[in-house]
């Protein structure tokens, strides 16, 4: 047996020992799979039938389900989003040998149960090619922290790094007497950025961005590039990074794609309420202590840039 092929079995064993406890805390007997295609749901159904699970594959999400059954829908190229508003689980099957938990219905199960544990494994399988996919997208990076207007010589937070794409144009945005930091939870993310930090001086943090090892008020900057939309709940995350930054702090929330280039790469539908949408993007950050300030969001980029309000401002 291969190296690849015991990370494989140990990847689906983690995943049906935590809905294994999911159903076990919420009170229900049998699992519904759906979403994803016929093959790919045969796949994960003999999986759960192999762990001992009762399972009904249905054509359709069944919003409705009986309370005896745990709604799991799979995520894969071409699954339609919108589908998966009905489910208590939405699990990654993109790689049919690599499946990961990406939500788990509000209430169903503390996030702390099984957010870190999947987010790791979702992107260490592909920090090493990281780049190669997606190395195109430095000089866009380099315009969004120069369009944010950090402030030289302070301190700047990137905040969910991965491979430090934006870990040059930080340094360049705060000058030789500014101080970068780079934090992600997965430390094979950290691994390849660490060529980056040390060519821009920048100190990597290990550690979850929903709970910063940062002192309150201690930073003059935060880039967020794809963060915030992986949280559990975007509004505490976009708070914690409100705590660790200075009245007057500077918040980019970045991607290199605009939020319709970004839909139809993942085949599903642009929707006006999600997050990102201007509207409900400053409701958000408006609660959580920004004021949003510009927002820019075209086909070669996101872009959006808020102040960190005093604590008790209206």
């Amino acid at each position: 047996m291969t190296d690849q092929t015991t990370r494989h079995r140990e990847r689906w064993a983690t995943v049906l020992d935590q809905l294994r406890e999911l159903l076990r805390s919420a009170g229900k007997a049998g699992v519904v799979v759906d979403g994803a295609d016929a093959p790919r749901r045969a796949l994960f159904t003999d999986q759960l039938v192999g762990a001992g699970f009762v399972v009904t594959d249905g054509p359709q999400c069944r919003v409705g389900a009986p309370p005896r059954d745990l709604v799991v829908w799979l995520r894969a190229g071409g699954s339609p989003h919108g589908h998966e508003a009905g489910a208590d689980v939405v699990i990654d099957l993109r790689d049919p040998a690599w499946p990961v938990i990406r939500r788990v219905r509000d209430g169903l199960a503390a996030e702390d149960s099984w957010y870190v544990t999947e987010s790791r494994a979702f992107f260490a399988i592909r920090a090493v090619t990281w780049d190669t996919q997606f190395g195109d997208d430095l000089p866009a990076y380099a315009r969004g922290v120069s369009a944010a207007n950090l402030p030289r010589g302070g301190v700047v937070l990137d905040a969910g790094c991965g491979t430090g794409r934006a870990l040059g144009a930080l340094r360049d945005a705060v000058g030789e007497e500014g101080v970068v930091l780079a934090l992600d939870v997965t430390p094979e993310m950290l691994a390849v950025a660490a060529g980056r930090a040390r060519e821009a001086r920048a100190s990597l943090l290990l550690s979850d961005a929903r709970r910063l090892p940062i002192a309150d008020a201690s930073v003059d900057g935060v880039f967020a590039a794809g963060l915030v939309n992986h949280m559990p709940d975007p509004v505490a995350g976009l708070a914690e990074l409100a705590r660790v930054t200075r009245p007057g702090g500077r918040l980019a929330l970045f991607h290199p794609s605009g939020r319709a280039a970004l839909a139809a790469r993942h085949r599903r539908v642009l929707r006006e309420d999600d997050l990102f949408a201007q509207a409900p993007l400053r409701a958000a950050t408006g609660r959580a202590g920004w004021r949003l300030d510009t927002y820019d969001d075209h086909d070669e980029r996101f872009l959006a840039l808020a102040t960190r309000v005093p604590a008790g401002s209206p």
